[in-house]
């Protein structure tokens, strides 16, 4: 009944954020929020935006197989941002672009910009349908099973928020949602982390000596060139990922586009890179108190990282 309450209590607070910052303008306002946003805001809620529910549960299994590890494409993901700020940002300013993909029309004509969109659009659609599946799945497996709800009302209810939330906003109501997103993300992932440690009586104190001694706390691997987890190979991936998928991604880069000017943005791009490290540790620290957990409760570690997290979840193992 709490997790009930919780999301009406989130659903509500959407519907009132997309009503107060629906654009009374024009397209301007509608596709750059007249450039008012506030840098800190917006780098603060592209961190809800980019790191994705499934990201919260897959990234603390991630130290079953590779330790910690994640952190060097963490690292990576830094510099791909530097290049975003100062390579890419610049160009959009200086054009005054009111989309990214007005750059391909300007250099290779109508018909590549028209492709580039596409294919975007397609992408996002794609990755939005598998997103919308497996969180109707959750909230009817979780919550609205309990109460005799079809899988197909489930889908059929949400949809409908979505519509609601979403029907009058512009990009100014995606930079004040991705901060709501964000808190809540942040504050649920720090509620369990305070519930782990009270589960396995660590003090603050006792934190650190306990990662150390676990045997899962390496972060570089620098002697084995042919391991996946090569620092250079984590680090270069990093940096290129970052620039595919933000730098010349719509939905990313839009928001960036609402900052009053090259300066500010520049200064967004760059903090919210570096969040990525001490976000991706707190994560990555939450899988290893998880995995000492399981080994004190004698529960069996998951055969996948990505069910490790839910598996305390369901079981209802971290409540005080």
């Amino acid at each position: 009944m709490g997790m009930a309450v919780a999301l009406l209590f989130y659903a509500l607070a959407l519907v009132l954020l997309s009503r107060m910052t629906a654009p009374k303008q024009d397209n301007t306002a509608f596709f750059r929020a007249g450039r008012r946003s506030p840098w800190m805001m917006v780098a603060y809620g592209m961190i809800g935006a980019s790191v994705s529910g499934v990201s919260v549960v897959s990234v603390p299994g991630m130290v079953m197989t590779q330790q910690m590890t994640y952190l060097q494409m963490c690292l990576g993901f830094i510099l791909g941002y530097l290049v975003i700020a100062f390579v890419l940002l610049p160009l959009y300013y200086r054009l005054n672009l009111t989309t990214i993909y007005a750059y391909l029309e300007l250099r290779l004509g109508r018909r590549s910009r028209l492709t580039g969109a596409s294919f975007f659009l397609l992408s996002k659609m794609t990755g939005a349908a598998v997103k919308f599946y497996v969180v109707c799945f959750l909230l009817h497996e979780l919550i609205l099973e309990q109460w005799g709800c079809p899988f197909a009302l489930t889908a059929v209810m949400l949809i409908t928020f979505i519509y609601l939330y979403t029907q009058r906003g512009g990009i100014k109501t995606l930079v004040w949602t991705d901060v709501l997103q964000t808190t809540c993300m942040l504050l649920a992932i720090i509620v369990i982390f305070v519930q782990a440690m009270h589960a396995l009586h660590l003090s603050w104190e006792q934190l650190i000596p306990c990662i150390e001694q676990s045997g899962m706390s390496r972060i570089f691997i620098t002697d084995d060139v042919s391991s996946p987890h090569y620092f250079w190979k984590q680090l270069l991936s990093g940096m290129f990922v970052v620039i595919v998928m933000t730098g010349l991604d719509q939905d990313m880069m839009q928001k960036n586009l609402t900052c009053k000017n090259l300066r500010a943005a520049q200064k967004d791009m760059c903090v919210y890179g570096l969040a990525f490290v001490p976000f991706n540790l707190l994560l990555l620290t939450l899988g290893l108190l998880l995995v000492m957990l399981a080994q004190q409760q004698g529960l069996p570690l998951p055969g996948k990282g990505d069910e490790l997290l839910p598996m305390f979840a369901a079981t209802g193992r971290l409540g005080y």
